[in-house]
């Protein structure tokens, strides 16, 4: 099985603004939008039916990891099983269908979710969120009010 970046991308650019029927939504949707590119791109899910295990969304339930940003940032950190991940250095290194976690606070605490889409003339990533939905913006964030200079950022390369 091979992840299909242009899929996901795909997706991403299709449901930036606009939520997908087939998926719930949630008041705060960032790590719901980023899973739905990841699968979208054919991440393979595992762990259902039990919500602390695994990334996965089936029949209207899903894991934490699939919504909610600290829970994500720590499957990809350490999953050997279904999709898997790399931690990257710097997000120059990242290309589109890859994912950067935000810890505004920079307190440990993962609040964000957002879903490369492209690269800018200077090789640095562009990105689509949602809760404040966002296409092709700057992917450090400096112009949101949950910035702060105290943001850790975690860049993940998606390797299935």
């Amino acid at each position: 099985m091979s992840y299909n970046r242009e899929a996901a991308v795909e997706y991403a650019e299709k449901w930036w603004d606009t939520p997908n029927p087939e998926y719930m939504a949630f008041e705060l949707n960032c790590t719901n939008y980023v899973s739905q590119c990841l699968r979208a791109g054919g991440a393979p899910m595992w762990g259902y039916p039990n919500m602390a295990s695994g990334w996965w969304y089936v029949n209207h339930k899903w894991s934490f990891s699939w919504s909610v940003a600290h829970s994500l940032y720590w499957y990809l950190r350490g999953s050997t099983t279904g999709m898997r991940a790399e931690m990257l250095a710097s997000a120059d290194l990242l290309i589109p269908g890859d994912v950067i976690c935000y810890d505004f606070d920079g307190d440990g605490r993962w609040q964000h979710n957002t879903f490369v889409v492209a690269k800018d003339s200077n090789n640095m990533p562009l990105v689509n969120a949602n809760t404040y939905n966002s296409r092709m913006r700057y992917w450090e964030y400096e112009d949101s009010t949950a910035w702060a200079p105290q943001v850790k950022y975690a860049f993940f390369h998606i390797i299935i």
